[in-house]
């Protein structure tokens, strides 16, 4: 996608006198006292008298040196190690927050016989490493990790303390997050591929949060019993949207899970093994392995690939530990335009063979729009736009839609942004907010509000493809008799026709030819690029299909789609096909 032309707004205890020794994880540390430098502010005479007070207290500020970060470092992990909560949340900007976590970490997640050894400090970072002894009922199991800490200046005094956050106790707890001990809330699985054979994260690395989902549904109603373990049992997000302050989203570059379905609790050790039930899923192990492949040889991408026909899923990598793919909420960029496209042909307004603008500017609702190295085509057709990719033929059109024109299309044509998907683990359906004005025309171009991911997209060239919005499916809804999403009109034969043929035109002699070549002739494509604040580049989409098989995919940061998410989605439709 072109650029858009527009104006962004951006945005432990006080360190010792004299020189003591600590014994901390086996080591002696010591505590150096003088000859720290340190910045104050002082409050003169005039402004004691003016507060009232009979001693204004100087306030420190400024860098922290090498020996305040050590110190504090120091006095919050050598507390912990002996068991002195109380002492050690004092030496944090969060007492009340650190004394809740400290207190569960030994009484719920029943660690005794904590070593807590400090690494090399980094800047204001310190690293440690925990070591300790989970024990319950009788059962013990030893537990290692590595944690770090950050130490900042408290607010009301600028003394050195450790900035509490729930990661500093384990690097995986989030906000409202718990470390619990005790019989496994729900009975592990025994993950199934389409053709029968386990699925592992030692197989398929990018499956984590994919097989945590699945034990979280199907964990009891697979039949299993349930073994005893140290967990994280995430955080109720209703709980966390209660305790936001702030009700709106932010565009950032980073993926942002959706809040829709409490996200699955995660094993760190287990103490005794239950016995798993079975669920069988419609992963295919050569597809899945192929885009395991595929997404490990390239940061940041995702990748999903479905069967058109029936919305099964085949495969879904990442190469980062988030499920993008699933749960991602980015722009999608010019892959949108698939649904614009239908939008507009539905209205009238386009048609693939007849001329349609495609200017090197366009300006809607105060913001001046443009195509990639400002190209435009004089007296080509609508399918010439498509496959080129010109955004401006598509914010020409802005001003004779209705500010929900796409929300409607994207919810009743092509089953989007409804929260009513049911793949068998969580999952984000897509967002195409009702818009005005400049963010109405962005809109349209795969910016402005709307957000997708691979899944979505893989979904919207499917349902362009068969012409019927199929709902995907990670676990086929016969395993718990739930009701799939469906849209609530179909697609007319005219749209139907005219995407296909816009797809088609621009695999062949598009933005898309190149990655697809050797594909067709049963095939279809689109790329995207779009525009994150605060990226130097944007995030390359692409998303297609060939006979019975669509993916779609992206790679954050990654410039043109045709360049980045192209190969990854072309190798694997040549995968899938067979050819």
């Amino acid at each position: 996608m072109g650029k858009r032309r527009r104006v962004d707004e951006r945005k432990a205890a006080k360190s010792g006198r004299s020189r003591r020794h600590l014994v901390l994880g086996g080591v002696a540390v010591a505590a150096l006292g003088g000859g720290a430098m340190a910045v104050y502010t002082v409050f003169g005479a005039g402004a004691a008298a003016e507060d009232g007070s009979a001693d204004a207290k100087a306030v420190k500020s400024g860098p922290l040196s090498a020996a305040e970060v050590r110190t504090a470092a120091t006095t919050f992990l050598t507390a912990w190690q002996k068991g002195t909560v109380a002492k050690a949340a004092a030496a944090t900007d969060d007492s009340a927050a650190a004394t809740t976590a400290l207190t569960g970490f030994t009484k719920d997640a029943h660690i005794k016989d904590v070593t807590l050894t400090r690494g090399k400090r980094s800047g204001d970072t310190v690293p440690f490493t925990v070591k300790g002894t989970v024990s319950f009922k009788g059962t013990e199991k030893p537990l290692t990790y590595k944690s770090a800490l950050t130490v900042v200046r408290a607010e009301k005094d600028g003394e050195p303390v450790v900035g509490w956050q729930p990661s500093v106790v384990h690097p995986e707890l989030a906000e409202g997050d718990r470390l619990v001990t005790g019989e496994a809330g729900t009975p592990p699985v025994k993950a199934l591929d389409r053709d029968g054979g386990e699925l592992t994260t030692k197989t398929y690395p990018s499956l984590g949060s994919v097989l945590d989902g699945l034990r979280e549904k199907y964990g009891k109603k697979a039949g299993g019993k349930a073994g005893v373990e140290l967990r994280i049992v995430r955080a109720d997000p209703k709980d966390s949207a209660k305790s936001s302050k702030s009700g709106n989203a932010t565009d950032s570059a980073n993926s942002t899970k959706s809040t829709k379905e409490k996200a699955a609790d995660k094993t760190l050790l287990e103490l005794s093994k239950g016995t798993p039930g079975e669920v069988r899923t419609t992963l295919s192990p050569s597809l899945q392995a192929a885009a395991e492949e595929k997404v490990a040889a390239t940061k940041r991408a995702s990748v999903v690939v479905m069967r058109p026909s029936t919305g099964e899923i085949l495969a879904a990598a990442n190469s980062s530990s988030f499920n993008v793919a699933f749960q991602g909420s980015l722009a999608p960029g010019s892959t949108m335009k698939i649904v614009s496209s239908a939008l507009l042909i539905d209205k009238g307004l386009a048609s693939a063979n007849k001329g349609h603008p495609c200017p090197k500017f366009s300006s809607y609702g105060g913001w001046k729009f443009q195509n990639d190295d400002k190209f435009e085509i004089k007296g080509g057709t609508f399918k010439a736009s498509f496959a080129r990719s010109c955004n401006t033929a598509f914010i020409s059109q802005a001003k004779k839609l209705d500010d929900d024109s796409l929300t409607q299309e994207a919810q009743q044509v092509f089953g989007l942004g409804l929260n009513n998907w049911a793949i068998g683990v969580s999952s984000f359906d897509g967002a195409v907010p009702v818009q005005s004005d400049a963010p109405m025309a962005a809109s349209l171009i795969g910016q402005g509000g709307v957000r997708m991911n691979p899944l979505n997209m893989a979904s919207v060239v499917s349902t362009a493809k068969t012409g019927v919005f199929k709902q995907p499916y990670l676990v086929p809804p016969s395993v718990d008799d739930r009701t799939l999403a469906t849209a609530s009109r179909p697609m007319s034969a005219t749209v139907r026709a005219q995407l296909r043929e816009l797809l088609q035109y621009t695999a062949a002699a598009g933005t898309a030819a190149e990655a697809m070549s050797g594909l067709g002739p049963d095939y279809g494509a689109k790329t995207g690029s779009a525009e994150v604040d605060g990226q130097k580049e944007p995030n390359g989409w692409f998303t297609a299909w060939k006979g019975d098989l669509a993916s779609a995919g992206v790679v954050q940061q990654g410039g043109h789609g045709s360049e980045s998410a192209g190969p990854i989605v072309a190798a694997l439709l040549k995968a899938g096909s067979g050819g």
